[in-house]
């Protein structure tokens, strides 16, 4: 096995060891891993990295759905996107909403998602706890 074969499987391994990953996810970053090492062996651009940054894997108006949030960067669907920015590509929202030039005021949480905890959070008084505790730190 070649050496940059075995440094790809260690940086793979490493990652899978803490994220759910499928069979296919492994071999594509497997292969992506390999590219990369080998484009940074000889000196190369990765020209395939840099038209991903330019176009975004999913349209703003299809990332933002009622059940699920896509991921514009990879186009991986979920509930919530800070997370997944923080972990799978190193970024902050901030940065994220700056380089797809999303609003502020666009929650990176599906609709249903926030709504499900607005429910939550109403049932269990938590916005009347924290008016009395204001009121008390208050005194």
């Amino acid at each position: 096995m070649s050496k940059l074969l075995e440094m790809a499987v260690e940086i793979v391994s490493a990652h899978a060891s803490t994220t759910t990953m499928s069979k296919e996810d492994l071999v594509a970053e497997l292969a992506e891993i390999h590219t990369a090492l080998k484009a940074m062996e000889t000196g190369e651009q990765i020209a395939e990295q840099q038209e991903q940054e330019q176009q975004p894997a999913v349209s703003l108006k299809k990332a933002f759905g009622r059940d699920k949030v896509y991921c514009m960067i990879c186009g991986k669907g979920m509930t919530t996107l800070g997370r997944h920015l923080r972990m799978v590509h190193g970024i902050t929202p901030t940065e994220y909403r700056k380089q797809f030039e999303i609003p502020r005021t666009q929650p990176l949480a599906a609709k249903a998602y926030s709504e499900q905890r607005k429910k939550m959070a109403i049932e269990r008084g938590l916005g009347e706890k924290l008016a009395q505790a204001r009121a008390a730190k208050k005194k």
